[in-house]
Formats: structure tokens, C-alpha cells, sequence
């Protein structure tokens, strides 16, 4: 059996977006072509489609870490920031991008909430990743 490990993931993540595009519950609000992803990023993401991206991506997360809440999401898409004058520092991604789509992916039935723990994939979420790992994987091969 195939799964999300055993394929690249940029080309999981770019089929898991085409997928993600057709279900209506998934779509970017209003305010998300204006907001930043972290503060260390002095523009907001250019790509059309980042919204897509970011949810497949977090999809591939949930997958392989198991039980994730929004602080470590947070980390994982966090940065360095330059300063002019100072040394670098981390900096956390923005959780209110990260939030939304977790609540949006919950209403598709993908994601669902464990108690103390952050969020992880449903069967359904899982089925639905493993079965786009085959098609990527048939593909390649």
C-alpha cells in the first residue's frame, strides 16, 4: 500500500491543492489576499493559490506528526527575520491563517479535534491523502 511517504511531496502537495480546489467548503476569505504569513515577511504571499497550498500542506502535516495544534504549525512555517542592524531571530508563522484552515478542513470532514492534543486526520482525511499518494505514485512510476 501506498502512502504519503512513500511519494515526493511537492508533487502530493500540487495534486492534494487540485483536489482541495474542488471542495466548496475550502476557499480563502476575503482578507487573506491582504494578510502577511509571518511577521517576518514584509509582503503577503504572491502565489494565487496559496491558500490551496498551505492547506495541503498542513494536510501532510496532520499525516505524518500525528496530533498537531496551531503553536507547533506555527514553528514548523516560521522563519528567520533580518534585521538591519541586529542578528536574526525566529519568527512564528501567522496561527489565524493556520487556524482558519484547520476550521475549514474540520467542516470538510478531514481534520477533527483531539482533547489537550491539537487537531489530526479523520479515516476520511487519511483515505483521502493515501489515495492521492497512489494516483501520484502510478504517475511517477
Amino acid at each position: 500500500m501506498v502512502t504519503v511517504y512513500d511519494v515526493d511531496p511537492q508533487k502530493l502537495i500540487e495534486r492534494v491543492k487540485e483536489e482541495l480546489k474542488k471542495i466548496e467548503v475550502i476557499k480563502p476569505p476575503r482578507w487573506a489576499l491582504f494578510a502577511k504569513n509571518s511577521c517576518a515577511n514584509e509582503r503577503p504571499p504572491e502565489q494565487e493559490d496559496f491558500w490551496y497550498i498551505r492547506a495541503a500542506s498542513i494536510l501532510r502535516r496532520l499525516y505524518i506528526d500525528g496530533p498537531v495544534g496551531v503553536s507547533r504549525l506555527r514553528t514548523y512555517y516560521g522563519r528567520r527575520k533580518q534585521h538591519k542592524r541586529q542578528r536574526e531571530k525566529f519568527k512564528k508563522a501567522s496561527g489565524k491563517i493556520i487556524r482558519t484552515i484547520l476550521q475549514q478542513l474540520e467542516k470538510a470532514g478531514l481534520v477533527e479535534k483531539v482533547e489537550k492534543k491539537g487537531r489530526k486526520l479523520t479515516p476520511k482525511g487519511i483515505s483521502f491523502l493515501n489515495r492521492i499518494a497512489y494516483e501520484v505514485y502510478k504517475e511517477s512510476s
